[in-house]
């Protein structure tokens, strides 16, 4: 008798995009990091910015993808941007945005 395997196909888009919450179970180490962050009081980070130049990616974001990689060990921040693609965790730290490494750096050398 043949195995029927479970369809593989990674050609066919998604009709809607599918979102992050669906990706990690509810007791996750990442749900817990953005929860806290999300709790803190970061305008004075956010009153830091001008409001010139690019968009910026939000202070409370950056905060949550760097103690979320201090957390489990990834301390680079060119780690850190490769992460956010690799790791479904730190995709959904960053809300499936990508910072990249110089950004990462700065955020953390300013603040």
């Amino acid at each position: 008798m043949a195995v029927k395997f479970v369809p593989l196909d990674r050609d066919t888009p998604y009709i809607f995009p599918p979102s992050v919450q669906d990706y990690l179970p509810a007791g996750h180490l990442a749900r817990f990091v953005a929860e806290i962050v999300d709790g803190l009081d970061l305008n004075h980070l956010s009153a830091a910015y001008s409001g010139k130049g690019s968009k910026p990616y939000h202070p409370s974001m950056l905060v949550a993808l760097l103690f979320y990689g201090y957390a489990t060990g990834v301390f680079s921040s060119r780690k850190l941007e490769k992460a956010s693609y690799d790791s479904i965790a730190f995709r959904y730290i960053c809300a499936n945005t990508h910072p990249d490494h110089d950004t990462i750096s700065t955020f953390r050398k300013r603040f």
